[in-house]
């Protein structure tokens, strides 16, 4: 009979050491979960997910019921130990019951269980989320009691219990979280969500067309000199003025100026002003999410940037703010450098004065500052205060620059070698 009753007792100590396993294997699994994954599962109809889902909702009560669990099983282990040392070994049979039990249970009972749930998550908690489930239906009122002193006992030192979903992502962290995705998202989608994330960052400013560079029609022109530069154009729209681009009054869609053209009604001035889109202005600054939404609002895809005193500094296209997003829109797939940067046999670049130094940057993948001028002959006559005479050489973030052509007091080319290597 004693024989038997010990037997017994093994069997069942091994039972709650299982158990002690589950328990503390859950917690981790519980809790090493990916919640936005968990999340995704959820909404497509995974049941493991939405059991999980729904008592992690409570996390407080989910952690007192696994403790709950936990601790009575490990008590009962322990006391069945020490009975079992006794039985075996007499008095001594205590201490060498509770150094082989801990040595168990830190082992089959916590390490490997909880390694296992942490490799492998998803597994270990929807599987463990269905005895879980019952077991917080079952013991609800001693988990609800616990919960409560607990809770109390928090708030007396001054900490608010607070159950909220609370595990928002900042835009740095989703751009971590978009950079760490490695395979699970190809390299060109990665970075257009980044770039996504990076329109708020940027404005108008920083990729418009300068105002030396828009391409518009003197509507005071003689008649045959505004016809040839509408036949010439490169541009699907062109800015109509009077004397100077200041003095805008329209954006023409050369389609339309195509279709009066063929009409058999006389092609004049007057009903050229007339096929004209009113001109749509925006404010110097404006973050390109903003701008973004604001084309789609008002229906838009060209607009004209202006200053605090009203002058125009500036143009900006739909388009501009998506080759953002996506890259240049090219005949090529793959990325390319820009036309305005073409490299060299000796390593270095040669680059034209206007290119944008954010441009340049994307492009080369360097780090040229672009908290101050917007352009390449800007950053250089910021850090020379002067504009040069003749061909000169600089050093700016480490990269030797060597001015190459100059014209009309800016800087028209110039060669730029790569970051020097600081010596170690």
């Amino acid at each position: 009979m004693d024989d038997i009753s010990t037997g017994i007792l093994f069997a069942l100590l091994a039972c709650l050491i299982v158990i002690s396993g589950y328990f503390s294997g859950s917690e981790t699994g519980m809790m090493a979960l990916n919640r936005y994954r968990l999340k995704h599962l959820s909404n497509s109809g995974h049941k493991g997910a939405r059991r999980v889902e729904k008592l992690l909702d409570r996390p407080d009560r989910l952690i007192g019921l696994i403790l709950i669990g936990n601790n009575l099983v490990n008590i009962l282990a322990s006391a069945i130990a020490t009975i079992l040392g006794m039985r075996l070994y007499g008095d001594i049979g205590v201490a060498i019951a509770t150094g082989v039990l801990t040595l168990v249970i830190l082992v089959f009972a916590e390490v490997t269980p909880k390694t296992l749930a942490a490799l492998y998550p998803e597994r270990v908690s929807y599987a463990s989320s269905i005895l879980l489930s019952l077991l917080m239906k079952v013991l609800s009122p001693l988990v609800i009691l616990v919960n409560f002193i607990t809770n109390g006992f928090i708030r007396l030192l001054g900490i608010k219990a607070n159950h909220g979903d609370d595990d928002h992502l900042s835009s740095e962290e989703l751009r971590t979280v978009v950079n760490e995705a490695g395979s699970l998202i190809p390299r060109r989608h990665q970075d257009m969500l980044v770039s996504i994330l990076d329109l708020e960052n940027v404005t108008v400013n920083d990729i418009m067309v300068p105002r030396n560079e828009i391409t518009g029609i003197d509507i005071n022109d003689d008649w045959k000199s505004i016809v040839r530069q509408l036949t010439h154009s490169p541009h699907g729209r062109v800015v109509l003025y009077r004397d100077q681009i200041d003095e805008a009054v329209g954006m023409l869609r050369l389609r339309e100026a195509y279709r009066l053209m063929l009409e058999k009604n006389e092609f004049t001035k007057e009903r050229l002003l007339r096929a004209a889109d009113e001109v749509y202005f925006i404010p110097e600054g404006t973050p390109l999410n903003v701008q973004l939404l604001k084309f789609q609002r008002k229906k838009q895809r060209i607009g004209l940037i202006v200053d605090e005193y009203g002058d125009i500094i500036g143009l900006i296209t739909l388009e501009d703010i998506l080759e953002e997003i996506v890259g240049e829109f090219t005949t090529s797939i793959a990325p390319s450098l820009s036309e305005e940067i073409v490299p060299q046999g000796d390593g270095s670049f040669l680059i034209e004065g206007s290119a944008n130094i954010r441009d340049i940057n994307k492009g080369l993948k360097w780090k040229l500052p672009t908290d101050g001028p917007r352009t390449l002959n800007g950053l250089i006559l910021e850090h020379l205060e002067d504009i040069p005479e003749s061909h000169l050489s600089v050093q700016i973030s480490g990269h030797p620059m060597e001015i190459v052509e100059l014209e009309e007091n800016r800087i028209k080319l110039v060669k730029v070698f790569p970051k020097l290597k600081q010596a170690s």
